[in-house]
């Protein structure tokens, strides 16, 4: 039986970091938050941060895998950055309303094992590599208009990662990532000062 939302990947780290690692942040994604700690691993050990991102994931799969690669490592904080695979319908067709009750669910969840969230704004992309047929830009846009307003109305933290790292044409700036999507060293240490700027506000 198909593995659909991996949650093997994490299995193994996940009994070391339940008892290793308790009261830390961890970091919830697709690939933009994988690749983080591929490009810039300090960043993620000198913090004692835990990348929990898995390349390609929608999160109709991260909310499946909430419960194990988030909740169970009793975490004070969990930072959220989701949206763009569902946006290239890499499971599927799915409405915005339905991406956004996948994220407040995740949401729901964290606020009731009592652990802080972050939700991060999807970053620019006005094209996909895999996905040529899709134009992403104006998507991008509703999505993140509706996740800072439910940041707003619900008092949750909310990352500004998109105004910061947008171009002219509605796409990701060219010297932060080559492919339009994925952010380089440079992309990665751009949204960590804009994430750290709200981890110091947070913890005031």
């Amino acid at each position: 039986m198909k593995d659909f939302a991996n949650l093997k990947k994490y299995a193994l780290d996940n009994l070391e970091i339940t008892f290793n690692s308790r009261g830390s942040i961890v970091f919830m994604g697709d690939s933009i938050t994988e690749f983080w700690k591929t490009l810039n691993a300090d960043y993620f050990t000198i913090n004692s941060f835990i990348n929990r991102g898995i390349s390609g994931q929608t999160t109709s799969q991260m909310l499946l895998r909430f419960q194990q690669d988030v909740i169970n490592l009793k975490p004070s904080t969990v930072v959220i950055l989701a949206g763009i695979n569902d946006i290239a319908e890499n499971t599927g067709l799915i409405l915005t309303v339905d991406i956004i009750k996948n994220i407040t669910s995740m949401v729901d969840i964290a606020k009731k094992n009592n652990i802080k969230v972050i939700l991060c704004s999807v970053l620019p992309a006005n094209k996909f590599s895999w996905r040529s047929d899709l134009k992403p830009a104006e998507k991008v846009i509703e999505l993140n208009s509706y996740i800072k307003l439910y940041c707003i109305e619900n008092k949750i933290s909310y990352v500004d990662f998109y105004n910061k790292m947008v171009d002219e044409n509605k796409g990701l700036i060219s010297k932060f990532g080559a492919d339009g999507v994925h952010p380089n060293l440079l992309g990665y240490q751009t949204m960590e000062s804009i994430l750290d700027e709200e981890l110091v506000q947070s913890s005031n």
